[in-house]
């Protein structure tokens, strides 16, 4: 393979000189710069090497998008893939490129999978509690934006969210003024390892995942306030945020001697799922039983469902603004968005039983 000394050689001129023709084209004649990419033609010279390039400059130029879950999911969760678009608008005006890095299973091999990826910074996508992820962003110096608060937030953290805990409250509101006491609360893998259906937690501080948490306990603190205690309500295990899931996870409960009179999901896409379960078993309408979702995304508004709308491309923009253009005053790279109760008819005054 023909090198850069061996275009400059048969120019006669230096290495740098042959790197400017590259790099940086205004420092050279464009006769000058002419002979030299005309003699690495004839050589069959490819160019500097980017990643070389990168290196001595010490930007690559890409954002990585950090993934506690398989890749397929980025591309099939409704939210994950407006979260994206608003991702890619930012880093495309930045000039900037995109990487999307799904964390292997194995922590062993999570480093590795850090280590190697080539890119300025990290948007991390629902890492939950999981530190060790952080920890190997942190082992390379780099910065990072997550997507929900930390309690344990530094100065220099970034983040953008909403606040789970609130919205999840006023959908859970909305259902208890409508009269409902025997409810169901959905949530894919709140524990885990644990297989779907029914789960028994002590609290909502038993859920690993911070977004799984916040949700059930503004659910709890709702339903509290109307007289139902936490040992009084049914938690629902899906094995995972997919409609099948959701339906998969509900349908015990469902067949059940008292089954929930309403089922407050963490996702639109579970909620869906509990729909598909109602319409199958024909409970939906000879036994209505009100649902709610989380997030608000398209298909939710045709399926009637009452929901939390959170900006999915807003918090992806900002998110990778942040990143790439962090705030003078570390107090800016903390923000917390607007969320919106959507009612629909997917719920309704509970009957009598």
């Amino acid at each position: 393979m023909p090198t850069l000394q061996d275009v400059a050689d048969a120019v006669g001129v230096s290495r740098s000189t042959v790197s400017n023709a590259y790099s940086r084209p205004d420092q050279l004649s464009a006769d000058l710069r002419a002979r030299i990419l005309d003699a690495a033609g004839r050589l069959g010279y490819p160019g500097p090497n980017p990643t070389a390039r990168s290196l001595r400059r010490g930007v690559v130029g890409a954002v990585g998008v950090l993934f506690t879950s398989r890749l397929s999911y980025a591309f099939t969760d409704p939210f994950a893939v407006r979260f994206l678009a608003g991702v890619s608008e930012a880093v495309e005006q930045h000039g900037s490129n995109l990487l999307l890095v799904p964390l292997p299973a194995e922590r062993a091999r999570v480093r590795a999978a850090i280590d190697n990826a080539a890119v300025d910074g990290f948007c991390v996508y629902c890492a939950g509690d999981e530190d060790w992820a952080l920890d190997a962003i942190r082992g390379r110096a780099l910065p990072y934006v997550t997507t929900a608060p930390r309690a344990d937030a530094g100065p220099a953290d970034r983040y953008v969210g909403i606040d789970e805990r609130a919205a999840a409250r006023s959908v859970a509101e909305h259902v208890a003024a409508l009269g409902h006491r025997r409810v169901a609360l959905l949530g894919d893998r709140v524990l885990p390892h644990a297989p779907a259906g029914p789960l028994r937690l002590t609290g909502p501080a038993d859920a690993p995942h911070p977004t799984t948490r916040g949700r059930l306990t503004g659910f709890a603190e709702a339903f509290a306030a109307v007289g139902v205690d936490w040992s009084a309500v049914t938690v629902l295990n899906a094995a995972d945020n997919t409609r099948a899931a959701g339906a998969a996870a509900v349908n015990a409960a469902l067949a059940g001697d008292r089954p929930p009179t309403a089922v407050l999901a963490c996702s639109d896409v579970l909620a869906l799922g509990v729909l598909d379960a109602l319409d199958r078993t024909g409970r939906r309408l000879a036994h209505p039983v009100s649902v709610t979702g989380f997030d608000d995304i398209a298909e939710a508004a045709s399926a009637g469902l009452t929901t939390v709308r959170q900006p999915a491309e807003e918090k992806g923009r900002l998110a990778a603004t942040l990143l790439l253009e962090p705030p003078a005053d570390p107090a800016g790279g903390r923000v917390l968005l607007p969320t919106d109760l959507v009612v629909r008819t997917s719920t309704g005054p509970a009957q009598r039983s």
